[in-house]
């Protein structure tokens, strides 16, 4: 006895030790999913925070260099030195930084010249033109310490037909293909040329082929112009208004003449942001506007898009940045403001630096450097602005991007070339992920929930323990292959039988109602025959074969009512568009991938309330569809709530079958026809490309904390309301 009882205290505390060892591993792996979580959400925030700080400017060098007459200066790439272009022709290359202020080199391009002109600043080329028309175009480069000047257009020369009048206004641009030169003579007329670059019949070389355009008159004198990369557009300033003059025909023409005064006098300047897209109108009252093209009614109109106003003064010395859609300007007290067209016309940066005005002012290509020129004094800053594209009113409000007719919500991260303006709007995608959930959930709750009830309540057993492993292995199926069979088997038969599954929604629930009406009308031994909880197994064929007859008639109906092709008469005769891979096909796949989850947990719950409950009820004389709905489900609805926000929680999140069964098209449209984006699809397309650091990379590390929070909401909100219906039926 006494070795029986030792034994038996032995094996107490074997389980003791085993039960205390349990609770302790499962008390650290909660803790440790809490800490992994936290982790999650302060890393996310150390990546997200630096984009939303304020920029800032603080000087670096203030230095006196010998050199006069500026008409330009320019950084190189490494912002070691700078190239100072005098009026009087000259160039000097002036080194910053250990060596201030000194001029390293100088060469003369031209004497006396009776014009100047600098391309936009990323293109680094620069004109004189003298009393002959002649103009020399000029790219300087820095080789081993010493200044280089290259002939952009292999010529060293160029004679434009201005009749031998002097050229008193120059505008030039030069890309690897095509190149303008345009000058206005001292009698007003507008002279230009075009070249562009081709294959050599003989070499096969690379060369400069140049041709004479005709100029139309524009009456009024010039102020300012501006020539686009690509070559085919002139803009001139001349009086109240800009002259839009097309360069792509046989001769120039003039497009629109449209006033861009405002009612505020005459306007004293004009420059390009990058990419001369949109230019910069200065106006006599020192307010700066914004104007772009766009199309409207057919043809191609300029518009003020939005406008700058300086708070303590005008603006003066506007100076745009090298490949960001941002400038710099000075206000009346040497107030320096920089703005950027994604945010609104508030400064995204001010900073009192100046006593007066500086003559002229200049940007690094990088944009982290300023310089200020006043006589011989150089006053060099250090510019720290690295996100200004992003910010609330960019991921959250409507912008008026370039081209675009009016404000809207875009998501356009990447382009073509470096002066596009990125467009950063999380608002499409957000809308995307919501419309994705909708419809998925729209599919799979009436289905879920309504199996759940049946399993639960009405099934036999035995057939229950086969529907109810099935369905719970449904959820195993990877989501990849969802997708795949969505986008690639799902889409095509939706586009080819269109008309069929909209019959299948209105004739099935018909067919089931109707097969229940039979039943309840047949003869009672004839309803004995059925085992209970077995009908399902005639219904299930009346389905199938309801749906067949549904897309069998498909064709027909098209044929016989929509002209043969449902897509187009619902584009031209309804205005409704049609995407291959659109919300429906995510719909009916994620709703595929979401009905595991909210069946399941459903299930249990209905399964798991009290048999005395429902068993009384009956006693009581209650039905079964009275006991069902006033006993059971009430009972059960904190964990159908559950199981549908869970539901939602795994729709928000899901990535594969958005990816693969969308066409990633971030619009913003209910259209249930049309494709759509989502915050995963997003971060799992982009992340990749993205360049670590940049703007982009941290608004995909912004699209995740957004999702983080939504499923964070979804789930707390879903615990809220548990307790609440816990608390509210617990007495049933």
């Amino acid at each position: 006895m006494a070795d029986a009882g030792a034994f038996l205290t032995d094996n107490n505390r074997s389980r003791q030790r085993k039960d205390r060892f349990a609770r302790y591993g499962v008390i650290a792996g909660g803790i440790s999913v809490l800490l992994t979580l936290v982790l999650i959400f302060f890393y996310l925030l150390y990546v997200i925070v630096p984009v939303f700080a304020p920029a800032r400017i603080t000087p670096v060098q203030s230095f006196s260099v010998p050199l006069t007459q500026t008409a330009a200066v320019r950084f190189n790439e490494q912002n070691t030195h700078a190239f100072h272009f005098s009026a009087d022709g000259q160039i000097s290359l002036v080194a910053l930084g250990r060596r201030e202020g000194q001029v390293v080199a100088q060469q003369v391009v031209m004497a006396n010249p009776t014009s100047f002109a600098a391309a936009l600043p990323n293109e680094h080329v620069f004109a004189y033109g003298d009393h002959t028309g002649g103009v020399t175009v000029v790219k300087p480069l820095i080789r081993q310490d010493k200044l280089v000047l290259s002939d952009p257009l292999d010529a060293p020369y160029i004679q434009l037909d201005s009749q031998g009048m002097p050229l008193v206004q120059l505008a030039v641009s030069v890309r690897r293909q095509v190149a303008v030169l345009v000058g206005v003579t001292q009698d007003q007329r507008l002279v230009a040329r075009v070249f562009h670059r081709g294959s050599g019949l003989d070499t096969g070389e690379q060369t400069w082929q140049a041709s004479q355009l005709a100029m139309p008159a524009i009456g009024q004198p010039v102020t300012d112009m501006v020539v686009t990369p690509d070559g085919r557009t002139l803009y001139v300033l001349n009086g109240r208004q800009v002259t839009v003059i097309d360069l792509n025909q046989s001769e120039g023409r003039i497009r629109q003449q449209t006033d861009v005064s405002q009612g505020a006098g005459d306007p004293v300047a004009m420059t390009a942001l990058s990419g001369a897209n949109s230019l910069l109108i200065t106006g006599a009252d020192g307010k700066v506007t914004q104007w772009f093209e766009v199309a409207s009614a057919g043809q191609r109109q300029l518009i003020a898009a939005r406008t700058f106003s300086g708070g303590q003064g005008a603006l003066n010395l506007v100076v745009p940045e090298y490949y960001r859609k941002g400038f710099f300007a000075v206000q009346d007290g040497g107030l320096l403001a920089g703005y950027y067209m994604a945010d609104s016309a508030a400064p995204v940066l001010e900073s009192r630096l100046f006593s007066r005005t500086p003559e002229l002012m200049t940007v690094s290509p990088r944009a982290d450097r300023l310089l200020a020129i006043s006589g011989e004094q150089w006053q060099l800053f250090k510019v720290t602005n690295p996100y200004p594209e992003v910010s609330f009113s960019s991921l959250w409000q409507k912008v008026w991007y370039e081209g675009y007719p009016e404000p809207d919500y875009v998501w356009q991260s990447t382009s073509g070339t470096d002066e596009s303006e990125p467009k950063l709007s999380l608002v499409p995608v957000v809308f995307g992920t919501l419309k994705a959930a909708f419809y998925a959930l729209c599919f799979a709750i009436p289905l879920a929930l309504a199996g759940a009830i049946y399993t639960a309540y009405f099934m036999s057993s035995s057939m229950r323990k086969v529907v109810k492993p099935t369905i719970e292995i449904m959820e195993a199926l990877p989501t990849v292959i969802l997708g795949f069979l969505a986008g690639i088997w799902l889409a095509p038969i939706v586009e080819n039988h269109l008309i069929g599954m909209a019959l299948s929604l209105l004739v099935l629930p018909l067919v089931m109602v109707a097969v229940g009406l039979g039943w309840a009308m047949l003869p009672g031994g004839w309803q004995r025959r059925m085992p209970t909880g077995l009908h399902i197994l005639l219904l299930m064929p009346t389905l199938v074969l309801a749906g067949y007859l549904c897309f069998t008639l498909s064709p027909v109906i098209e044929q016989a009512y929509f002209g043969g092709d449902i897509r187009s008469y619902l584009t031209n005769h309804w205005g409704i568009g049609y995407d291959q891979r659109n919300a429906l096909v995510v719909g009916i796949a994620m709703g595929f991938a979401v009905i595991p989850t909210i069946f399941t947990i459903a299930e249990d719950a209905i399964y798991s309330v009290p048999a005395h409950l429902s068993s009384g009820s009956l006693a009581l004389g209650a039905t079964p569809w009275q006991t069902l709905t006033r006993v059971v489900l009430l009972t059960a609805s904190p964990g159908i709530f559950s199981a549908v926000m869970m539901g939602l929680g795994r729709a928000v999140g899901e990535t594969m079958i958005v990816l693969m069964a969308t066409g990633n098209t971030p619009i913003m449209d209910w259209n249930i026809l049309e494709g759509l984006r989502t915050l995963s699809a997003t971060i799992a397309i982009e992340m990749p490309e993205s360049e670590v650091g940049s703007a982009h990379y941290r608004v995909l590390f912004l699209a995740a904390f957004v999702l983080f929070v939504f499923t964070f909401f979804f789930n707390t909100l879903a615990e809220i309301v548990r307790q609440r219906l816990r608390e509210k039926y617990k007495s049933l």
